[in-house]
């Protein structure tokens, strides 16, 4: 039905025309229009049909301004026109559009720092699409979006195009990359406890130093502040300070955006200890006795929540041998300003009766869902525990397989359960080097090294290493499966071969084997290795102006022995942030099967304290070991101890016992020896970003005891003559590896001891 229209209204529709440039309303005309026909001009490549599909106009009914207006609002936000014009002419609406011109080419110019064929990859804009200016800006703004992640804040990428005939354009990014925004200062305000310098060694985020063209954490990334803040906040907690808080974050850029300043506002606090620990229970017929018997705080100790969620963690364990389900553990503090003392209560409560009912992993591509789910002690179906959850999520993300790890629960499908949902981003565990070493004892040596975490995605570990140096030849193969069996049982296989060339020596020695072993936990800060070494051994090439024992024991000897270790390390728990402490005992019993009859023990004892408001650190070690054969069975060169680097100041092979009437003086070995060691590390006054600092050491030791003494010309000596040194270290932290500078002299030492007053270890990869 055609709607008639007065002599004014027809004339205003047949002289008007509505003509809209990009992002214009038509103008509101209070009058309605109908059109029989629609007529489109200005297509090329997109269809009438598409065209009348957006602008969405039926025909032969009232047509109203408004929306005529829409039509255009459609077409225009269509991103397929440049402009849109709609005029109406009578009974006849025409449409006449001018379309977006057609990409011809996508380049980059100003571009250094990242590659043309990484940029393309970032841009949405490509050849032979449509060009739409809102897309080339957010292009441009996602460009910018990575030069500011490398550090380039002040990095410009502009949009251009270039005319080209056929409707065509060549889109250009012009890029001005600009330097990168380094970090010039970290500070700090409120910290009384601990310097700026100790403060600023917490932090992920680095100032800019010596090395700020290799250091890219000194570099300004906003994303890392939420983790500086929670490593300072782990920091002064576990130091006693249950208060702290970061107040503030100020990172400032300099005008001309080419310095970041970041100054961290934070409240210390004051620093508690335990007063009173009690452990009480609130639930009827629950006695709390064997759940005191597994606390672990101590009064008068200084506050630290892993003392405290160590002692939850063993109190939750008497909970599930004695069969109590949904027992929640609640640590009570009170605390006591006056005196800066914390009174703590473990209280046992009844927890709300609350059942895992699945446990959801998305985002492992690589990563097999078992290599996840064997991180919760927890399985569908077991009581909830959220404390748990928690632990395993640490222990997921500690994994190392993943860039980021979310663990969150959520109401299941009643009330009574809930879905422990697992989200994980995975990241390269795989590398590929090689490189160059250097050492004074060794010279200069190549290697190449092959090391995947993540073994096809099954949590095993496997490298393959190659290198050579002057007279070393080594290589090794080594796989870990760290859940053998379904267990908490790490299974270790390691094959290798080395060979010596008149390394330190006259002779010449060449050792294969392989060496299986198991290893599992037997307490919070133990395990226990169970290993089997078979090995074949050779010492060859002894020439005649050696030692008569050394040629006397030239052969080769084939070893199969069965032997554990035991190692105890307070670091595994991290009970104390300022003091830790490390023994290990083993003993490997040769003689089941092959030529070689012994028992060798070793043992060592260490520990590791910050001092000085944690700026200095001390070291100290002390180990020993005995090599003892039995069933007539002399020790040989190649079971023997050697200096090694157990006393700094020698050269390898520099002490112990050692064949004088021989021409070259062999030095032979022993089958005992001992090493104190002890050294502080502590900074220099330089610039912490620089990485550098000093260090004092002192060590002393002995190798002895031959079960051959006799020389060419009577015994030899082979008794304990103590040896010691002193010196000086400067410890350099670098993006190729640490590097260590030791100056030492000797100060106690036989006149036949080869010194050696310079050592530097190197290790680069490129």
């Amino acid at each position: 039905m055609t709607r008639k229209l007065g002599s004014s209204a027809v004339a205003l529709m047949t002289a008007l025309t509505i003509s809209v440039p990009a992002g214009l309303l038509l103008p509101q005309v209070a009058a309605a229009y109908v059109f029989n026909d629609v007529r489109i001009e200005g297509a090329q490549r997109v269809e009438a049909a598409t065209i009348l599909s957006y602008a969405d106009i039926a025909r032969g009914q009232d047509v109203s301004a408004g929306e005529l207006n829409d039509a255009v609002q459609r077409l225009q936000n269509s991103g397929l026109f440049e402009t849109v014009e709609i005029e109406p002419r009578g009974g006849l609406l025409v449409i006449r559009v001018s379309e977006f011109p057609t990409i011809n080419q996508v380049s980059f110019e100003g571009n250094r720092r990242i590659k043309d064929e990484e940029l393309a990859q970032i841009a949405k804009s490509q050849s032979r699409r449509t060009y739409q200016p809102a897309q080339a800006l957010e292009d441009a703004r996602t460009i910018a979006e990575v030069y500011a992640s490398q550090g380039r804040l002040a990095a410009r990428v502009d949009p251009k195009i270039i005319r080209r005939s056929e409707n065509r354009v060549d889109l250009v990014f012009e890029i001005r990359e600009g330097d990168v925004t380094e970090i010039e200062r970290i500070s700090f305000t409120g910290n009384r406890a601990f310097s700026d310098y100790r403060l600023r060694q917490v932090l992920e985020t680095k100032q800019a130093g010596l090395l700020r063209t290799f250091i890219r954490a000194d570099t300004f990334a906003a994303e890392r502040i939420p983790l500086d803040e929670q490593l300072l906040t782990d920091f002064y907690r576990s130091r006693g300070y249950a208060d702290f808080k970061v107040q503030a974050v100020a990172p400032e850029i300099a005008r001309e955006r080419d310095a970041f300043y970041i100054t961290f506002n934070i409240q210390e606090g004051p620093r508690y200890r335990f007063a009173s620990v009690n452990t009480v229970s609130e639930i009827a017929g629950v006695d709390a006795a064997p759940f005191a018997a597994q606390n672990r705080v101590r009064r008068g100790e200084v506050y630290n929540p892993a003392v405290i969620d160590n002692t939850i963690r063993r109190m939750e364990t008497v909970a599930i041998q004695e069969g109590l389900n949904f027992v929640n553990i609640e640590p009570r503090i009170t605390r006591n300003a006056s005196n800066q003392t914390l009174d703590l209560t473990f209280v046992l409560a009844r927890g709300p009766r609350i059942f895992v009912e699945r446990i959801d992993i998305e985002g492992n591509t690589t990563t097999l869902d078992e290599v996840i789910r064997r991180q919760f002690t927890t399985v569908e179906g077991d009581p909830f525990n959220p404390r748990e959850i928690r632990n395993a999520a640490e222990r997921i993300r500690a994994l190392g397989y993943f860039a980021d790890a979310q663990v969150q629960s959520r109401q299941g499908s009643s009330q009574e359960q809930v879905i422990v949902d697992v989200n994980v981003e995975e990241q390269p565990t795989g590398s590929l080097s090689f490189g160059a070493s250097y050492g004074v004892g060794t010279g200069v040596g190549v290697n190449a090294s092959l090391n995947e975490t993540n073994f096809l995605g099954r949590g095993q570990t496997l490298g393959i290493t190659l290198s050579t140096a002057d007279g070393d030849q080594q290589a090794s193969v080594n796989f870990i499966e760290p859940y053998f069996l379904g267990r908490d049982l790490r299974f270790r296989f390691n094959t290798w071969y080395s060979a010596t060339e008149q390394w330190n020596s006259d002779y010449d020695t060449r050792s294969v084997g392989i060496a299986p072993s198991v290893e599992f936990p037997i307490s919070a800060n133990g395990r226990l290795e169970l290993r089997y070494l078979l090995s074949q051994d050779k010492l060859s090439d002894v020439p005649s102006d050696s030692s008569v024992i050394l040629q006397r024991e030239e052969g080769e000897r084939t070893t199969s022995a069965l032997g554990y270790s035991y190692r105890w390390d307070t670091r595994i728990t991290g009970l104390d942030p300022l003091t830790s402490y490390k023994l290990q005992f083993s003993q490997d019993f040769a003689g089941l099967g092959g030529d070689v009859k012994s028992v060798t023990t070793t043992a060592l004892a260490g520990i590791e304290s910050n001092a000085w408001r944690e700026n200095v650190v001390f070291r100290a070690e002390l180990e020993g070991g005995a090599v003892v054969g039995y069933d007539d069975y002399e020790t040989w060169l190649l079971g023997r101890f050697r200096a090694g680097t157990k006393v700094r100041g020698f050269e390898p092979n520099g002490i112990g016992p050692r064949d004088l009437t021989a021409p070259n003086e062999d030095a032979l070995g022993g089958n005992y020896y001992w090493a104190l060691r002890a050294e502080t590390q502590f900074p220099l006054g330089l610039p912490e970003e620089y990485g550098i600092s000093g260090g004092l050491f002192a060590d002393a030791g002995s190798i002895w005891g031959l079960d051959d003494i006799q020389g060419d010309s009577g015994p030899v000596d082979d008794g304990m003559h103590v040896r010691a040194a002193i010196g000086a270290s400067i410890f350099w932290t670098t993006p190729i590896g640490p590097l260590r500078f030791n100056f030492s002299k000797a100060v106690l030492k036989e006149d036949y001891d080869e010194e050696q007053n310079f050592d530097l270890t190197i290790s680069t990869r490129f």
